[in-house]
């Protein structure tokens, strides 16, 4: 059952946040098969100023082999595009404070 969490810069209207979460969940539902009732989807709002050192450390730049598609900003841009996940999920949460 898939559960999508979406960090993203504070200011995107409701209409945005609603539009993205239905097409992240269309997606998720085709490419894996999941029905619609198995995906949910949520949206962590961050302030600008803080996005660095509150998401690009230590949840990007700290695990650049969970990345399925890296960002074209910070030091992982120009490190390439990595296809393989190399660390289960589980560690990455025992690594991660909750």
């Amino acid at each position: 059952m898939p559960h999508i969490l979406v960090k993203m810069v504070v200011g995107h209207p409701t209409a945005a946040r609603e539009a993205l979460s239905d097409r992240i969940a269309a997606a998720v539902t085709e490419a894996l098969g999941s029905t619609a009732d198995e995906v949910s989807v949520a949206i962590e709002e961050v302030p600008s100023a803080d996005w660095m050192t509150a998401v690009y450390a230590p949840e990007i730049a700290a695990y650049p082999e969970l990345l399925v598609k890296r960002p074209g900003y910070g030091s992982l841009a120009s490190q390439g595009i990595t296809t393989e996940i190399t660390r289960s999920p589980a560690s990455r949460r025992d690594a991660c404070p909750a």
